[in-house]
Order: C-alpha cells, then sequence, then structure tokens
C-alpha cells in the first residue's frame, strides 16, 4: 500500500484527489493532509481517512480544527513545520496541490524526504527551475507532473528517445474572455474572468488562463520537465479542450493524448505512475465532438505568452519574479485595484526592472520573490 501526503487538500486539486482516494482505499493510506485555513474541513478528511498528522498554516485553521478534532489525529500549526511532517512521515508519494508560492518550500521538502512527488503547483518550476532539478538528482526522487497539458506529454514521451523530439504542442482553451472584443476585455472585471468555459479551478488559475499568463508558466514549467529549449515549445489554441497536449518527433510523427476535460483525470494518472487505474467516469464519447480545432494564438492578444520566452532567455530568477509579480497584479485585479489588461503590462513592468541571479538556494527563490512584490506594489500605488 503506498502512503500519501497530499498538500493544499482543501484546494481544487485537493478535493478532486481525496474522491480518487476515496475509491481506492486498498491502494492508498493518507499520511498527512495540509491546508491553509480550512481546519474543519481537514478535521471532516481526518477523521473519515484516518489521518494521523494534519498541518494548517495559520491559527484560524487551527481553532476550527480543535473544535472537533478527529482521535489520534497530530495537528501542526505554522507552515515552517510542513517539512518536519514530511521527513517524519517518510510518505511514499507528496501530492503537492498548493497554489502559488507557498507551493515551493513543501516541493523542495518533498524532493529532499525522497518522496516521489505529484506536482500540481507549476509555481516550484517556474520560480526555482533549475533548483529543483537539482534537489531532484541528488535525491533520486521522481516528479510526475498533474497539470494537463504536461501529464499528457509525460505520457506521450513514455518510451520515446528525448532526442527525437522535435517540439511539442502546449494546448489552451483560451479562457473565458476568448470571444471578447479587444475593448470588452478592457472592461472585465473578476466575476466575468472567472467563468472558465470548461475547467473548474480556482480563481488565480482560472484568472491565468484568461491572461494566458497560466499558459506562459506552462511553458517555462516544460521547458523544465522535458528539458527542451524554448524554440521547441510552442503553444496552441484549441477550445474544444479534448488534445491535452501533442508531441511532434522528428520523423514527422505526432502523439496526442485526448480526454474529457477532467482534472482528475491526470491526477489519477500520477498516482497511478504507469499502471492504468480504472476511472469511474461516463465513457469518452469522440464522436460528440466531430470538430476538433487549432490555430495560433495572436500575440497581440495574449501578450503573456511573451514573457515566458523572456524569462526562459533571461535565465536565473527571473521566473520567480514573473511568478510573484503575477501573484500580486491578479490580487489586484480580483480585488478591483487593477484592470484586467493592467495584469499582463505590471507583470512586464517588474520583470524589466529585474537583473536576474543564479537561484542556487531557496532563499535566493525567495529574495527574488520579495523584490518582485515590492516592485509591483509599488507600481500599483503610482497607477
Amino acid at each position: 500500500m503506498k502512503s500519501v501526503a497530499l498538500l493544499g487538500a482543501t484546494g481544487s486539486i485537493g478535493r478532486q484527489t481525496l474522491e480518487l482516494l476515496r475509491q481506492r482505499r486498498d491502494r492508498f493510506r493518507l499520511v498527512l493532509l495540509t491546508g491553509r485555513t480550512s481546519g474543519a474541513e481537514l478535521a471532516a478528511a481526518a477523521s473519515e481517512f484516518e489521518v494521523p498528522c494534519v498541518q494548517v498554516e495559520g491559527e484560524a485553521g487551527a481553532r476550527a480544527f480543535r473544535a472537533d478534532p478527529p482521535p489520534g489525529t497530530e495537528l501542526l500549526v505554522g507552515a515552517g513545520s510542513l517539512a518536519g511532517a514530511i521527513g517524519r512521515l517518510a510518505p511514499d508519494l507528496v501530492v503537492n496541490g498548493i497554489t502559488g508560492s507557498a507551493g515551493l518550500p513543501p516541493t523542495l521538502a518533498a524532493i529532499r524526504a525522497g518522496a516521489d512527488l505529484a506536482l500540481a503547483n507549476k509555481e516550484s518550476l517556474v520560480m526555482a527551475g533549475s533548483l529543483v532539478r537539482r534537489e531532484l538528482a541528488q535525491s533520486g526522487s521522481r516528479l510526475l507532473p498533474v497539470d494537463s497539458e504536461h501529464a499528457a506529454i509525460h505520457q506521450c514521451l513514455k518510451g520515446e528517445d528525448p532526442a527525437a523530439v522535435r517540439r511539442i504542442y502546449l494546448t489552451a482553451s483560451g479562457g473565458a474572455l476568448r470571444d471578447l472584443t479587444p475593448g470588452e476585455i478592457a472592461r472585465v472585471g473578476p466575476e466575468r474572468v472567472l467563468e472558465h468555459p470548461t475547467w473548474s479551478m480556482g480563481p488565480r488559475i482560472t484568472v491565468g488562463s484568461a491572461t494566458m499568463m497560466n499558459k506562459a508558466f506552462e511553458i517555462i514549467e516544460a521547458h523544465w520537465l522535458f528539458d527542451l529549449p524554448a524554440d521547441r515549445i510552442e503553444v496552441l489554441l484549441h477550445r474544444q479542450s479534448i488534445v491535452h497536449s501533442m508531441v511532434e518527433f522528428r520523423d514527422g510523427n505526432i502523439l496526442a493524448q485526448l480526454g474529457v476535460p477532467d482534472m482528475k483525470v491526470p491526477i489519477l494518472a500520477a498516482l497511478g505512475d504507469g499502471e492504468r487505474l480504472p476511472y469511474e467516469a461516463e465513457p469518452f464519447d469522440l464522436a460528440a465532438f466531430r470538430e476538433l480545432t487549432f490555430a495560433a494564438p495572436d500575440p497581440e492578444r495574449y501578450p503573456a505568452l511573451a514573457l515566458a520566452y523572456r524569462v526562459l532567455a533571461a535565465g536565473g530568477d527571473a521566473g520567480a519574479v514573473l511568478n510573484a509579480a503575477d501573484e500580486v497584479a491578479t490580487e489586484a485585479f480580483l480585488a478591483g485595484r487593477l484592470p484586467f489588461p493592467g495584469i499582463v503590462d505590471l507583470v512586464g513592468r517588474v520583470l524589466a526592472e529585474h537583473e536576474p541571479v543564479e537561484p542556487d538556494s531557496l532563499d535566493r527563490v525567495l529574495a527574488a520573490d520579495a523584490w518582485a512584490r515590492m516592485r509591483a506594489e509599488r507600481f500599483l500605488e503610482r497607477a
């Protein structure tokens, strides 16, 4: 039986992972659940799965957990307690479903503990791809991608010679604003942006889908996951979200992975780690999708994509700056402090002021993160 630590258990990825584990209690044993503030929800899940350890970030979550604590479950409070818990519990697999920069330290902790890592936290590779790769090489841990696009590529590359890859195509839905005019886009508010046409995701990722910043992150993530240069990673608009990504080989063949837009499918692929675990879902009806369309994204409509290639060309800690500035800009938009087009504009302005240095430690990465947040806030104050 495989032991599992689930980080970000009360978020979108976490809840869907719990659904899958609920159906496979004979295969997986939960040893750790974490969350930011939803202590009551964590307590309920810990009771259901008989989890020995729960970690919450703050005292509000801790109070909610203690209101109805599961017997025999240890409670840890504070982000600093997580690395020690992972090391002590020694799970076989860590599922990192945390959103944002907060997911990087647990990623490194999981790798250093020797656990395999099912990674939904793309920020870990955006912020510190070289550092994560170095830690993986030292520990022997394996990284299993959970993002639907990278899970697709991972499956298409199975058994293939990496040297035979000509390029990869990351598909993108275009987000909630894909059919609006530039004038309409300039006036949209958070409620409209959060209406994603095909996927159910958290607020930050849904906003990132509309700006295409999420896809910019995935370009950087693909670079580090599959060791491909930037000029061999391309993005295609694919409105139906059925083809999750494609790999083109030097002999002209293209392999694609298709499926319904359901995040439980790539999560289950990571849990199965090469084994095709059964999933009780309605069978995929390809005949229902008589038309699958693909188009190159308009660079003027989606300027965020160019930022990914700027970051890869700059190297160093530019990815940490990109992520931090986007977190600040996205939060400002959701709070009504910044218009939608201002998100990418603000991130680009912060990147333009940054001089990259090599992120050879977590402290270096976090210093770049802090600098970018400070610069982004200063731009917001002047707006």
